[in-house]
């Protein structure tokens, strides 16, 4: 079929409808074992209440395609425009980040009539005549934002649930094998050749501005490991004085380590001498096999210096995971298949690279050669945040599977651990 200039395809809109009403029905199905004061819960500044990422990612849909796009389309209610707005300046002051769990009204009921609302004009834009192919982009972008905030709201209310006294669960465990003296398989060290390689995204693919531009970086030989460092393993750093050894440490490590009282990793417990982690299905023993997860930059570094190895480069990490992940990986899997929110430990002879845990690099965030964001407000969403913060590779377990790309980067403070962050092992050639 050839499209007149203006035109799309109307299989093309019906896909782009279905995808539509797929991730946001996704979204919906992620808080229905919550109740209204689940959704209201903020527990502290870098968290959201879940009832925030339903409004917010309604927000991006209206401020980005419907009042600018829909002929005749008129705001829900006005006042929304500062109250789910996270960080464009450029639109207006945003409400105060940490006091959004102040925000009782509206209530939940019209925070999903919003998004029905919402639902309903998207619909309409996507039939309308004055439809444009480039709008398309923009459509891409807003559903790839509503999967980020699916993995924050699982993040945000985990953090919030533990630290009730109850540990209460947001789903429940359907293994229930108590494997908490298990050892994963072998950590395998695996040789990559250097040279000049292709970094980043380019095409006609979706990425986020800050994947872009593609470009050569040149790198020496390295070793990287097979899999993720495990919760058996970090147990030996515990045990061995890792927390107390100040050289294992970067001076800012271990400022944040004196001020913060850490001894263990985020959601770790011990009761009378045994091990505990704190889950989406509650206070659950600790598995030893499992990846280590919720470690900040900083315990991520200092075990590396304890184990002798350091951790990978952005580029080394992206290398790595194109050459040696295994074909399979994330066919098929979506986030809500998961069901139990966790990483797996890996199989003997499993080269562990995508959809476990969030993997620290020792890269700063920065912009790729030739970087530039765009001069409108969408060029607010990742350049602005391109000072001291670090990248992390490779997606987790409550990153929906097919918002995961090799060349996806992701960044947070060397301090932040509440995301489903681990390490993985790297060195310079032998």
């Amino acid at each position: 079929m050839v499209l007149l200039a203006g035109e799309v395809d109307t299989e093309v809109r019906a896909e782009l409808l279905a995808r539509y009403r797929r991730i946001r029905g996704e979204t919906e199905q992620l808080v229905d074992p919550l109740s209204a004061e689940d959704l209201q819960l903020q527990s502290m500044p870098d968290a959201s209440p879940g009832k925030w990422h339903l409004a917010h990612t309604s927000w991006f849909f209206e401020t980005f395609l419907l009042r600018p796009h829909l002929t005749g389309y008129r705001q829900f209610d006005p006042a929304f425009q500062q109250l789910f707005n996270s960080y464009y300046n450029s639109l207006g002051t945003p409400f105060s980040r940490p006091q959004r769990g102040l925000l009782s009204r509206p209530d939940l009921d019209t925070v999903f009539a919003y998004r029905d609302s919402i639902d309903r004009h998207m619909a309409e834009l996507l039939s309308a005549p004055h439809w444009r192919p480039e709008l398309e982009y923009l459509l891409t972008l807003g559903l790839n934002h509503e999967q980020q905030h699916q993995e924050l709201l699982l993040t945000d209310i985990k953090h919030a649930f533990s630290i009730n006294p109850i540990a209460p669960a947001y789903c429940n465990s359907e293994d229930d094998t108590d494997d908490g003296d298990s050892f994963p398989g072998e950590m395998r060290w695996l040789d990559i050749a250097g040279g000049i390689y292709s970094i980043g995204s380019e095409g006609e693919h979706f990425y986020f501005d800050n994947e872009s531009p593609a470009h050569r970086q040149l790198l020496g030989d390295f070793r990287i490991a097979s899999r993720l460092v495990s919760n058996s393993e970090y147990l030996e750093f515990i045990q061995d004085g890792g927390y107390r050894e100040p050289r294992l440490w970067l001076s800012d490590g271990w400022s944040w380590l004196q001020k913060a009282g850490a001894r263990h990793p985020l959601y770790w417990r011990e009761r009378e001498g045994y091990w505990y982690q704190f889950t989406l299905a509650g206070l659950q023993p600790l598995r030893g096999a499992e990846p280590a997860c919720h470690l900040n930059f900083y315990e991520a570094d200092a075990f590396a210096t304890w184990a002798g190895r350091r951790l990978a480069t952005e580029f080394e990490w992206e290398v790595a995971a194109c050459l040696l992940r295994r074909p399979d990986q994330l066919a098929g899997a979506n986030l809500l298949e998961k069901r139990l929110f966790r990483p797996a430990a890996a199989a003997a002879g499993e080269t562990q690279f995508l959809g476990d845990l969030w993997e620290w690099t020792s890269s700063a965030y920065e912009p790729y050669p030739g970087f530039r964001a765009s001069d409108d407000a969408v060029g607010e969403y990742n350049g602005k945040f391109m000072c001291n913060q670090k990248v992390l590779r490779g997606g987790s377990c409550v990153t929906p599977a097919d918002h995961i790309r090799m060349s996806y980067r992701n960044f947070f403070y060397p301090h932040q651990a509440w995301q489903f962050t681990g390490i993985r092992l790297a060195g310079d050639a032998v």
